[in-house]
């Protein structure tokens, strides 16, 4: 598939400024999806290939009613988007136009068609959108935004007016991203994209809208040789290096947690809980985001029996995530906006589930439970269903504290005496903590604290446990429960 091909010149054919490649690239430019998100490794040409997604359908009739914009998450990542496309577009027949100035970055075509190259960082940017029409839009670098919400809230603007005509009855409507796995994303996007279907596989949500995700490899990629290939081989980040080396969704990236966290030894088999064991819960309040409530099992040190049979004793106060319930639909970081007491109503039919009502106390949540509204608190109505929280410790300082009480807990699992300090386990029936709480990712501007941007509902529910665990395991002592 070629693009902007050169006019026949004394009947002579000059070759095309640009070709795809075979392979990726080339399913890429002829996708018939309306989402197609092109993922891999490092090298297999995804920025030309979104740039020239939208570049094939120019000239063809449509006129200004072919536009586009291709965003990254801050202007300064611009820079490689704006050169590349420079030096494709400047060599073109159809000989478009770079606008640069202090409020525009666009090509424009002689027959009308425009791409614009913006920046979009966070929601609020929106509001600069809203109401436009963009037939084509692109995401360059689709992990670099912590939550899916800057790429929900564009859906609304991939539309256009065009009526049609008898020569052109359709003008496509496509979104269009590139990504590889290793970003603050990574979690979203791999559970948009990556794990409801293979590769190249058309996934349909409930509303019958279609989307699917391509894998490009460096090795389809001709011009780069093994040289490049060496370097990404050559990377010590053993994360880093399956993200852009094989394109592995299968790594924590840019994360709090992701250089402690260790799947094979932090998740195991759910077992009988010992009775002499603490058993309480955490909770997390949200309504248009996820609430999240998790139970826990805290070791007093007595032996406790494995899935396998075997015996194990684990340091006092270690903590076992035994269960969870995060009150999300299945669009990422979105709530299911219950109201409190049907929460607690819930909670309290999980505990009867589990055979522990009679075990499990009231642990930390959020003191903004308590913050009275309409009468009543969120905490109010939870009490008068029979579920009671204290309230989590939100002094200053204690968040970046229980990040890193968590950290320490992590690192007790994994280091050399694990047997001697208390750690933290999660059984793998939690899988929402599993597929969010490895990934979170650090602010930018803060590295000692989480992304908040991010879906952190879980995170913020494990720090309050975190932070209570000193006082749990006293109240343990006195009670002998």
């Amino acid at each position: 598939m070629s693009v902007f091909a050169k006019p026949i010149v004394s009947n002579i054919i000059l070759p095309p400024v640009w070709r795809a490649l075979p392979g990726s690239q080339t399913m890429f430019l002829s996708c018939p999806i309306r989402e197609a998100c092109f993922a891999g490794t490092r090298g297999p040409g995804k920025t030309d290939s979104m740039l020239m997604s939208f570049a094939q359908y120019c000239g063809l009739g449509y006129g200004d009613y072919w536009r586009g914009v291709i965003f990254r998450r801050n202007y300064k990542h611009l820079d490689d988007i704006i050169s590349k496309s420079k030096r494709w577009f400047n060599r073109s027949a159809q000989a478009p136009r770079f606008l640069a100035g202090s409020s525009q970055l666009k090509w424009v075509w002689p027959t009308g068609e425009e791409l614009l190259l913006r920046a979009f960082e966070d929601q609020e940017d929106y509001w600069s959108y809203h109401g436009h029409e963009y037939p084509f839009i692109g995401w360059e670098e689709l992990t670099s935004w912590p939550s899916i919400d800057c790429y929900e809230s564009m859906k609304s603007c991939n539309r256009s007016s065009f009526q049609g005509t008898e020569r052109l009855p359709h003008l496509p409507r496509l979104i269009r991203s590139s990504t590889n796995p290793f970003g603050v994303g990574h979690n979203w996007v791999k559970t948009y994209f990556i794990d409801p279907a293979p590769y190249g596989n058309v996934i349909v949500d409930p509303s019958g809208n279609k989307r699917v995700c391509l894998f490009g490899s460096v090795k389809e990629n001709p011009y780069l040789g093994e040289e490049y290939i060496k370097t990404l081989e050559s990377i010590t980040d053993i994360n880093k290096r399956k993200a852009w080396l094989e394109g592995s969704w299968d790594i924590t990236s840019g994360g709090m947690f992701d250089d402690l966290w260790r799947s094979e030894k932090h998740v195991v088999k759910p077992f009988a809980i010992p009775y002499s064991w603490r058993i309480t819960r955490s909770f997390d309040w949200g309504s248009s985001k996820p609430f999240s409530c998790g139970w826990w099992a805290v070791s007093d040190g007595t032996e406790a029996t494995m899935r396998d049979g075997t015996k194990k004793i684990f340091p006092r106060k270690t903590m076992f995530r035994i269960a969870e319930w995060y009150g999300c639909t299945d669009k990422p970081n979105e709530g299911l906006r219950m109201p409190a007491r049907v929460v607690a109503q819930g909670i309290l039919i999980r505990e009867r589930q589990m055979g522990i009502e009679n075990r499990c106390q009231g642990g930390p949540a959020d003191s903004a439970i308590y913050a009275v509204t309409d009468e009543e608190s969120i905490g109010q109505n939870m009490e008068k269903e029979g579920v009671f929280w204290t309230p989590a410790d939100k002094r200053p300082g204690s968040r970046k504290n229980g990040w890193e009480l968590i950290r320490d807990r992590l690192n007790s699992v994994i280091s050399e005496d694990q047997n001697e300090k208390p750690g933290m386990y999660i059984f793998d029936t939690c899988r929402d903590f599993i597929r969010t709480m490895p990934h979170i990712g650090r602010d930018k501007k803060d590295q000692d604290d989480v992304d908040t941007e991010a879906e952190d509902h879980i995170a913020d529910e494990v720090r309050y446990m975190v932070l209570s665990a000193d006082h749990v395991v006293h109240k343990l002592q006195i009670t002998g429960v």
